[in-house]
């Protein structure tokens, strides 16, 4: 039942409409961002903010006992799971050749190839040295 008279319980409720909040924009950006890349940005950052307030909301309203512990145990699971996924899932897709939106600013994924970076061109190395000839790094 809800029962907003003691303070716990409304601070608890607030927490958790943040919560509600978040997940709700993390959901529409999933929908209406132009690419994998920005979706997985929107699916992991919000979702997983507005799943740890919705958590945390729960452990405010009942306390530490089983139900408490059990969000507690949710929270680490979701920080242990949700950025190691997209990462996986970003990498996966990168490499199957999916695009980035013609917005977008950089290729990341591009310039490491795992661990090395990637073959560039002579006239880059170039602009990449120092009056010197030593490497330097942007």
């Amino acid at each position: 039942m809800l029962d907003l008279s003691q303070p716990s319980h409304l601070i608890a409720f607030v927490v958790m409409l943040g919560g509600l909040f978040f997940d709700v924009v993390g959901c529409l950006g999933l929908v209406r961002l132009p690419d994998v890349y920005n979706r997985l940005q929107a699916g992991t950052k919000c979702v997983t903010l507005g799943t740890f307030l919705i958590l945390l909301g729960v452990l405010i309203r009942f306390g530490f006992d089983s139900l408490g512990w059990k969000a507690v145990v949710c929270m680490f699971f979701v920080a242990m799971t949700s950025p190691t996924a997209a990462h996986a899932i970003a990498r996966a897709s990168h490499r199957a050749g999916f695009g980035l939106w013609s917005g977008s600013v950089g290729d990341r994924y591009a310039e490491d190839d795992e661990g090395r970076r990637a073959p560039v061109s002579p006239g880059e190395v170039e602009r990449q040295r120092g009056p010197q000839g030593r490497e330097v790094h942007p």
